[in-house]
């Protein structure tokens, strides 16, 4: 196949390189890895942008706290994101398409950008450290979109969970208890331990001691990625002994079953209670706030007593290298008096005296 003069002139190219200090072996080796590499930065620059998300997703869901949050990160790059920029390469995302993206939705739904801006970038940088794009984030907000779009701030002035004003958590505790059914016990026993709802809704039967009364929330099942102890009070240990006899450990041993075989109840079970109570001007989150300012209003509790019950990280790293404990023994106090609180309606004009002054 090969005709006699073209064999001479290979062979004789071959003894050239050899005269010339270059073993043509390493040369052709050195030559297929250069191709091979040509071939992978080919193929990279195919990786859409829709496909690096779902990458970035899928290697960092393990550390995130629950199933919302990944549900989250997905739908927005799915409502807003993917029509402008998912098919893509994610190697041609410039900072006219993160704009494309953002610009409609940046006055409007000024929350929702400011968290998909910051998910787009996370995901570009995800790209370029896997090689597979180069140069600077087109999303990045210091220096680059600042200069094009207006601060959050000034758009849009960030609202908190709207929260039950204290003194009226005795009366909306007794209207709730008079409501029966999963989603209430799940409401009191989140407002009784001031706990977040996804550590309510996901707790197991298995992290409950009844008879020591503490509920020990895994540290995969925090925010802060910390083991949690919470202090039963004794109305929060009625709640749970009143559920005690249908435990199934068959449903998961959630303490809250759902519907569904091995699945809790679901995120928006005590929102919608709250509607049909005709509350839909308050949020389940928003009795952690109501818990804080009883504390800070009604009580002579230390701040850092109500900061441990609601298991925020201390901003401080150094102070928390050094405070490690959790002030079980005060929380527990504290819980006993809140629970206490919330079982007395106060009237209205009624004065309030600090719990423990003095």
């Amino acid at each position: 196949a090969v005709l006699l003069k073209d064999a001479r002139t290979k062979a004789a190219e071959l003894h050239a390189m050899v005269k010339n200090g270059i073993d043509p072996l390493s040369q052709r080796e050195t030559n297929a890895a250069a191709d091979r590499a040509a071939t992978a930065a080919a193929q990279a620059r195919l990786k859409t942008f829709k496909q690096v998300a779902a990458a970035y997703v899928a290697a960092h869901e393990a550390g995130w706290t629950n199933a919302k949050h990944r549900d989250q990160w997905t739908s927005t790059l799915e409502t807003y994101a993917y029509p402008a920029m998912g098919d893509l390469a994610v190697a041609d995302v410039d900072t006219g398409h993160v704009m494309q993206v953002l610009s409609p939705i940046w006055a409007t739904k000024t929350e929702t950008a400011t968290r998909l801006r910051g998910r787009i970038e996370s995901v570009l940088d995800y790209a370029k450290v896997m090689g597979w794009r180069s140069g600077s984030n087109p999303a990045l907000w210091r220096g680059h979109l600042a200069k094009l779009l207006p601060k959050p701030a000034k758009v849009r002035t960030v609202e908190n969970h709207a929260a039950l004003p204290w003194r009226e958590t005795g009366a909306f505790m007794a209207t709730l208890r008079t409501r029966g059914g999963l989603p209430a016990r799940a409401l009191e026993l989140a407002i009784l331990t001031a706990a977040r709802s996804g550590e309510v809704l996901e707790a197991r039967w298995t992290e409950f001691d009844l008879k020591e009364a503490v509920w020990t929330v895994p540290a995969s099942r925090m925010k802060a990625r910390r083991e949690h102890r919470v202090p039963l009070s004794e109305a929060a240990l009625a709640v749970l002994n009143k559920l005690l006899p249908a435990r199934d450990a068959a449903a998961g041993d959630f303490v809250f079953p759902g519907a569904r075989d091995g699945r809790p109840l679901s995120n928006m079970a005590m929102e919608m209670l709250l509607r049909r109570m005709g509350r839909d001007d308050i949020t389940v989150h928003g009795f952690r706030s109501s818990f804080r300012t009883w504390v800070a209003e009604a009580t002579a509790y230390a701040g850092d007593v109500a900061e441990a019950a609601l298991a925020h990280a201390k901003g401080d790293r150094v102070e928390a290298a050094y405070q490690r404990g959790d002030f079980y023994e005060k929380r527990a106090r504290l819980m006993e008096d809140w629970a206490t609180f919330c079982a007395r309606p106060m009237a209205q004009g009624a004065t309030v005296r600090a719990i423990r002054a003095g």
